[in-house]
């Protein structure tokens, strides 16, 4: 019998139970950011340079999709509760990824080791450190509250201590602000999600403002001081041509497109980064202010549809799990399009699904995944890919 005959009745109930819906509107993100980077990246190359380079973006992209597609069924069928309790296995994995950083992390041109290069392929480990992150935390908050009392004070030293151990160990290995602030956006709406007292909040305010001098002086660089206050104090690049080019080139770029796009015959603009964190610029500038709203929107229902699985899940853990992915998507949209408009520091942060690069395509479809897995449960046995 023919293997696809065999499977027709997984397929078939796979299409039944998974969350369609979510993969749909990924893929259509991943498409819409694929035909923005082939804009981005065929500007850049115009007029003589090797215009076999725009391909391979091009085809690393399409690639990065594909492997996010399976990864999302892969996560989808995978009873996420059994990861889960697989969590030393994962904070291993955690660990072995930030000693090939310290080992072999390189510059990713912003100042920050936050790459690992093999066989001229990238993996940026803290795109799979967020992802571990989410399940693993969301495994002890729901140990905390289901065994203990959430809003005692060791309960709260334990989630604030791992945290801690991710957040540190990102900013020291790697200096990657960005990602770093990803993992703090995740656990204060996964904290918040979880029910705990609004004076934690408030303590743990007051401790993040104990502690900013430390890290200010003894653990920023002068660049990164820089990047950080620079979108609030213009005497920091009057000129507009040092450390926020970048940002300059963006806003210009996005100002051109007005409404609907700019007219065709129109020169494209080329700065770096265009295709990778100021891919929304390009959105601005071939699709206009049009063209930025569907941005939005797409995201947002993605966000709003991870947020409405979770609540309808019924579990703590599966509740959590599902704001953990929905508050990485929002702080990771506010932070991209508040670095291309010029109101949040330009500290390295994707456009999910719509910025080139292979690692936080596949880890964001592996994420949505998750949510899928949440809306796919209760699985029958001949599901379970892990006993």
């Amino acid at each position: 019998m023919p293997a696809i005959v065999r499977l027709r009745p997984y397929i078939k109930e796979f299409f039944q139970r998974a969350d369609i819906f979510l993969l749909v509107i990924c893929i259509l993100c991943s498409i819409f950011g694929i035909t923005m980077i082939e804009k981005a990246v065929t500007g850049m190359y115009e007029g003589g340079w090797n215009m076999s380079v725009p391909a391979k973006y091009l085809a690393v992209q399409i690639g990065s999709m594909i492997l996010g597609i399976i990864a999302f069924v892969l996560f989808t069928v995978i009873d996420v509760d059994l990861v889960a309790r697989q969590w030393k296995l994962l904070m291993l994995v955690d660990l072995v990824l930030l000693v090939a950083l310290v080992l072999f992390g390189e510059d990713d041109g912003t100042g920050n080791s936050a790459w690992i290069r093999f066989a001229g392929i990238g993996v940026q480990p803290s795109e799979i450190i967020k992802v571990i992150y989410i399940i693993v935390a969301a495994r002890q908050m729901t140990y905390l509250k289901e065994y203990k009392d959430i809003n005692s004070f060791f309960s709260v030293v334990q989630m604030a201590a791992h945290f801690m151990l991710v957040f540190g160990s990102i900013v020291v290995v790697s200096s990657d602000l960005g990602s770093a602030s990803i993992i703090l956006g995740i656990f204060i709406v996964m904290f918040f999600a979880l029910g705990v007292r609004l004076y934690w909040f408030a303590a743990g305010g007051a401790a993040v403002a104990a502690a900013i001098p430390l890290l200010w002086n003894y653990f920023l660089k002068d660049y990164q001081k820089q990047r950080l206050i620079a979108p609030y104090d213009p005497s920091i690049d009057p000129d507009g041509w040092g450390i926020t080019w970048q940002t300059t080139q963006s806003k210009m770029t996005l100002a051109s497109g007005r409404l609907t796009g700019v007219e065709e015959g129109h020169t494209p603009s080329v700065f770096t980064g265009k295709h990778t964190d100021f891919i929304f610029s390009c959105v601005g500038e071939n699709l206009g202010m049009i063209g930025c709203i569907v941005v939005i929107l797409l995201l947002l229902i993605l966000i709003i549809h991870c947020v409405r699985i979770g609540l309808k899940s019924g579990r703590t853990f599966d509740m959590l799990v599902c704001i953990g992915v929905a508050a990485a998507v929002t702080f990771q949209t506010f932070i991209n399009i508040g670095m291309n408009i010029g109101i949040t520091p330009v500290i390295g942060i994707t456009l999910p699904f719509f910025s080139y690069g292979g690692s936080s395509m596949v880890t964001m479809f592996a994420a949505m995944g998750l949510v899928s897995g949440i809306k796919y449960k209760l699985k029958p046995e001949h599901f379970s890919l892990i006993y």
